[in-house]
C-alpha cells in the first residue's frame, strides 16, 4: 500500500473542519500549545473504528497528560458523528471531511470506495509533521501505547 501524502518533517498542511465541538477546528488553533493526533478512519459505527475510538476515549486522561489533542477524522457527516459519539459516551472530538478534501491532501481517501484508510498523522505544537502510520489492512489499528510512545518521542 502507498504511503501518505505528507511526510515527517513536513508543515501539516492547514485546514478548517466542522467538528463534534460545535464548531470549525483549524489545525493552526493548536499550535504553540498542543500536539494534535489525527486518526483518520472509515467510517462511524464499524466495528474496528468504533473499538479505536473508544480507546482513545478511556485513554483519554493518558494522552492529555502529554499535551495531545486527538481528533478522529472520517468522511461521515456532522450528524452521524454526534450520533456515533452520544452512542458511545466517547470523550474525543470527530472530524467531519464530508468533502473528502483534506482526507485528498494528507493521501489518506481511499477514491475507488470514496472513505479515509485507517492512518495517523502526528503534529507537533510547532505545526510540523513528526510520524505518520497507515494501517495496510483497515480492520487493524495501532494500539494506544504505541501511539502515546510516538508522542512521547516529541519531549
Amino acid at each position: 500500500m502507498e504511503g501518505l501524502a505528507v511526510r515527517p518533517g513536513e508543515p501539516a498542511p492547514e485546514f478548517s473542519l466542522p467538528s463534534t465541538l460545535g464548531r470549525e477546528v483549524t489545525l493552526r488553533e493548536h499550535h504553540g500549545t498542543r500536539n494534535v493526533l489525527l486518526a483518520f478512519f472509515p467510517g462511524a459505527f464499524t466495528s474496528v473504528c468504533t473499538a479505536e475510538l473508544c480507546a482513545f476515549s478511556e485513554d483519554f486522561d493518558q494522552f492529555e497528560t502529554v499535551a495531545t489533542t486527538v481528533y478522529g477524522v472520517s468522511v461521515d457527516s456532522v450528524p452521524t458523528l454526534l450520533a456515533f459519539r452520544k452512542a458511545h459516551g466517547m470523550r474525543v472530538h470527530l472530524l467531519s471531511d464530508f468533502r473528502r478534501d483534506v482526507c485528498r491532501r494528507y493521501g489518506t481517501l481511499l477514491e475507488d470506495k470514496f472513505f479515509a484508510r485507517r492512518a495517523y498523522v502526528l503534529v507537533d505544537r510547532a505545526g510540523t509533521i513528526r510520524w505518520t502510520y497507515v494501517e495496510s489492512d483497515i480492520d487493524q489499528r495501532r494500539a494506544n501505547d504505541e501511539l502515546l510512545a510516538q508522542i512521547r518521542k516529541l519531549g
